[in-house]
């Protein structure tokens, strides 16, 4: 017989009715003969009634015992009698159990813990009962014989602990940890202890990763036989539990005895990559091991499949996340998150270098918007003696020059004739010095013409002062340090080209009105440390930024002063303390702003477009940035050549130093000019009074890698020292609105198309690049996020490339890109597109129809399991790609067309679309066509995907609230049941 707790019952014997509700424990207080009373678990209980020789039902409602039935207590835990009961039915209390003679003996026995469990699942649903569940449970445990097995007996009796969140199995779990350092006393050891450890494994297999702390805390599994443990982990990976088999592994510390490739590679597989990490985070050994097996996996000519052979039937198997660039990718994120030497991954690192000169060569012969001198140094960096590298750089130079190059660099690094090409050797023999001066003489020329087409600096050059000894120094600060002082200051270091490590600032502009000091910082940092002082220059720059009597000009400080933290851990805190800060990024947003409504009103604009420079310069790129806004306000962009030089490296050259000093010295023309005229260029004209004096508000971190990655006002990383709320550009439609988003975001790209957008999404093995080339072609919007965004911005034009934030969810990326272009999303806009191909043409086909189609094609397998559909009479937009899944419960948005319907009475089976495209109704699920409230469905006219009205139209115009806007003219098929 079972019983619950909080029910009564009622044992009739031969003399009286007596009655005990102990939490599940009937306790039989006189016996026909008059015995001593008797405790009796659940189970016992049970297995005992035919030795007592009595049934015990439900007493029926007729036959009333002598005295009134117990009243019903809340949660069944008090003890009734008919008379008081004896101080050993208390909760809790010990008693003895009944043996096949009648008699009670002396073993104690405690109360039944699935019983308790009963009561405890009944507070659990009673959320404000939440103190008293707790109450209950440490009454529970003190009332438990095994208090450790109990929660095991309570675990394996129950399921609610499997799912993922803080279930009623954790809550007991957790507070039976805290309750046992309380109570120490109750620890098991030996024989008993191996026996629930043994227990507890077979749970551990199961449970959600909160609950492995507890149990293994409370379990004592650190000091179990660790052959046993690895046995037990053993069997759940030969299971195909590797997710399981390796959190279990990290809990227990058990890697050192692992194989850390056996181990890591479906999780690997399966893009399991954080617990990759987590597996060999605290083991450098195996930190270097699993490096060196995703380095060899790398080598050119490994073929990858040999690995996912292996694990053809692995379930949740993603092979297009596994690849050698996520590979590439994981090996960097490693290195940098361990800190391990990059030398422990050759293949890697050559890989990365390789990938450093194609974008070398891109923007010195594509782009031209380097220069020999530059180019030169950064190419000699990267290939150094290094002969695999120096081979490609052939070919490069094959590709992108002539001949001579390509002669000239196999002369420069001695390349045996073996490994040049056809025609390079022989081209070795040609090289004539008169060549190399004519390159020169044109040289010469090309920086005459360029004087005339960039800013130049108005002080002499003898006003430029390159600072390298404490002594120079202290005359800088002098000058610098002066009340009413108007400096502009910019920094420069060496890119890194994606490659491990933070920047560290190799120069610190500051310009004054008639001189630029640019100081040395390794030098500097160099002698400091020398002579013990390595705090002197970071105590000049936190005076600088602190005080606000002082204006300081920047672009996009935010990023150098990020930059500056990375070189001294001295000036976290300089962006907290920045008193008297212009950051020129911001008025430069106003300007593109200003800029944008001045075309819209037709007035005229007397500053250059970045398409308009492009076009009037013919081979040069858009500006941006800095450069843009120079050109915008004096009329000329600045020279870029040299942004991506080699600041490290000494002495700097002549067109360096001219670069750095007027990439300061332009802040203040731009400042001067801007405040004597602010409303030429459509700004207010309180602009001095909303800029000057307010402390520099840091944004979040962004990761500054190279220099060309200050942000620009085109993308959500421009964000300026100072908060603002610019006039949101006018409000377009999803029609009007077109992207393409970046392989890394789309998630953010199915949103967007669930709303009506025009996305086009690159695939995972597509290049980030190719993202500029689809905007460029098809007028569309760069989505991107993360260190693409600083190659792609540069690419268009301003204000076509936006960066969003990777942390967020898509759904929040979304909401984000929709209000910052203000795209206004009306009901008849969710689901207009086909989620899979992105086309916009729908035809509606009836359920009757529907279900004749889906008949026909279980007749004709040959015709992969669809009916046809006519050629629709309207031509889909462009810009098709399949790389969504189906969303099935969806309704599409816009308006079916009307198009013929060519039936299986007509054709047989089926029929065809011309391009052979046919309607998808293998992938309509059993049951839908039965549905009454499903009247139509709507086929994509150009992947013949099938949709209809479900509840994910309500959830997505939910999570939309914020962009919907009502028109008053919806159609009916958009009204929520």
């Amino acid at each position: 017989m079972s019983n619950s707790a909080g029910i009564s019952c009622y044992v009739r014997k031969k003399v009286g009715w007596n009655v005990a509700v102990l939490g599940g424990t009937f306790e039989n207080v006189r016996a026909s003969t008059g015995g001593t009373p008797r405790c009796l678990g659940n189970a016992a209980w049970n297995r005992s009634t035919s030795v007592v020789g009595a049934e015990f039902p439900r007493h029926p409602s007729a036959d009333k015992p002598s005295c009134p039935p117990p009243r019903k207590q809340e949660l069944g835990l008090t003890t009734l009698s008919c008379r008081p009961p004896s101080s050993a039915s208390r909760f809790g209390a010990a008693s003895g159990r009944m043996n096949q003679d009648g008699d009670s003996s002396d073993q104690p026995t405690g109360q039944d813990p699935l019983l308790l469990l009963k009561t405890l699942q009944l507070l659990w649903t009673k959320k404000e009962m939440k103190k008293q569940l707790k109450e209950e449970i440490r009454r529970g445990f003190a009332g438990l014989e095994d208090p450790l097995a109990g929660l095991l007996d309570m675990l394996e009796s129950s399921s609610d602990w499997k799912g993922k969140g803080h279930s009623l199995g954790y809550y007991i779990s957790t507070e039976l940890e805290l309750w046992i350092k309380e109570h120490p006393a109750v620890q098991q050891s030996g024989i008993k202890l191996k026996k629930l450890q043994a227990r507890v494994l077979q749970i551990l297999a199961q449970c959600p990763a909160n609950l492995l702390d507890p149990l293994i805390s409370i379990y004592q599994l650190h000091t179990a036989d660790r052959n046993y443990l690895l046995e037990h982990v053993s069997h759940l990976y030969h299971e195909g539990r590797y997710k399981e088999a390796a959190m279990l592994s990290i809990k227990l510390k058990l890697q050192p005895d692992q194989d850390v490739e056996k181990m890591c590679t479906p999780l690997l597989l399966q893009d399991k990559t954080n617990l990759v990490e987590d597996y060999v985070g605290e083991y450098p050994e195996l930190q270097s091991k699993l490096l060196q097996i995703l380095d060899a996996w790398c080598e050119p000519g490994f073929n990858i499949s040999n690995i996912t052979r292996r694990y053809q039937g692995l379930s949740r198997y993603k092979p297009d996340k596994f690849n050698r660039k996520m590979l590439n990718k994981l090996v960097f994120r490693l290195l940098d998150r361990f800190n391990v030497d990059p030398a422990l991954c050759p293949n890697v690192i050559n890989q990365r270098h390789l990938r450093t000169l194609n974008y070398l060569f891109y923007k010195r012969f594509v782009e031209k918007t380097m220069t020999q001198e530059n180019w030169t140094d950064h190419v000699q960096s990267t290939v150094g003696e290094n002969r695999w590298l120096q081979g490609h750089l052939i070919q490069l130079l094959l590709s992108y020059c002539d001949l001579n190059a390509a002669a000239r660099w196999a002369q420069r690094y001695n390349l045996p004739k073996e490994m040049l090409p056809y025609g390079v050797a022989e081209e070795l023999q040609k090289l004539q010095i008169q060549e190399r001066v004519e390159e020169a003489a044109k040289a010469d020329s090309y920086e005459e013409s360029k004087k005339k087409d960039y800013y130049q600096l108005p002080i002499p050059r003898a006003n430029i002062h390159f600072l390298q000894t404490w002594e120079e120094t202290l005359r800088c600060w002098e000058k610098v340090l002066q009340p009413g002082q108007v400096v502009g200051i910019d920094m420069e270091w060496k890119p890194s080209f994606g490659m491990v490590g933070k920047p560290r600032v190799s120069l610190l502009q500051i310009a004054l009105k008639d001189e630029v000091f640019l100081l040395d910082l390794p030098r500097l940092l160099e002698q400091a440390e020398a002579e013990g002082e390595k705090e002197k220059l970071p105590r000049f720059i936190q005076m600088l930024y602190s005080d606000a009597a002082i204006t300081k000009l920047g672009y996009g400080m935010s990023g150098d002063l990020n930059s500056l933290t990375a070189t001294w851990s001295a000036l976290k805190d300089t962006d907290k303390q920045a008193r008297g800060v212009v950051d020129l990024l911001k008025v430069d947003k106003q300007l593109q702003k200003s800029s944008i409504d001045w075309k819209r009103g037709g007035r005229k604009v007397d500053v250059l477009s970045p398409e308009q420079s492009y076009e009037d310069r013919g081979f040069r790129q858009p500006e941006k940035g800095l450069s843009l806004l120079v050109q915008h306000v004096l009329g000329k962009p600045l020279d870029k050549t040299e942004q991506l030089s080699n600041w490290e490296k000494r002495p700097l050259r002549e067109e360096q130093i001219l670069y750095a000093a007027s990439d300061a010295y332009c802040l203040l023309e731009i400042y001067e000019k801007l405040c004597k005229d602010p409303a030429s260029f459509g700004l207010s004209s309180d602009l001095t009074e909303s800029l000057v004096g307010k402390p520099s508000i840091k944004p979040r971190a962004k990761k500054q890698l190279n220099k060309q990655e200050v942000p620009s006002p085109s993308g959500q990383q421009c964000q300026g020292s100072d908060k603002e709320s610019p006039r949101p550009p006018s409000p377009i439609s999803p029609k009007e609105f077109s992207v393409v988003c970046d392989n890394m975001l789309q998630g953010l790209g199915r949103y967007l198309r669930c709303l009506g957008v025009d996305v086009r999404m690159l695939e995972n093995e597509d290049d980030h690049r190719k993202a500029a080339e689809i905007a460029r072609q098809e007028g569309r919007v760069i989505l991107t996020s993360g260190l693409p965004y600083q190659t792609l911005q540069s690419q268009v034009a301003e204000g076509r490339c936006f960066s969003v934030n990777c942390s967020e969810k898509a759904r929040e990326q979304a909401l984000q890109v929709l209000k910052h272009f203000n795209v206004r999303v009306s009901l008849a806009d969710i689901f207009s597109r086909c989620q899979v191909c992105n086309c916009d043409k729908y035809l509606k086909v009836t359920r009757e129809r529907m279900r004749q189609l889906v008949e026909g094609s279980r007749q004709a397998p040959g015709h992969g399991g669809a009916g046809c559909l006519a050629r629709s009479e309207e031509k889909p937009s462009p810009g098709c790609d399949a790389t969504m899944p189906a969303c099935d419960a969806a309704q599409p948005g816009s308006p079916p067309h009307d198009e013929r319907l060519e039936g299986p009475e007509q054709h047989g089976t089926s029929a065809a679309l011309v391009g052979d495209t046919v309607l998808q109704v293998g992938a309509i699920p059993p049951g839908v066509l039965d549905k009454a409230e499903l009247t139509d469905f709507y086929c994509c006219t150009r992947c013949g995907k099938v949709f209809w009205e479900g509840s994910h139209f309500g959830r997505i115009v939910s999570q939309f609230q914020d962009v919907l806007v009502t028109t008053g003219d919806e159609q009916s098929i958009y009204e929520l049941s």
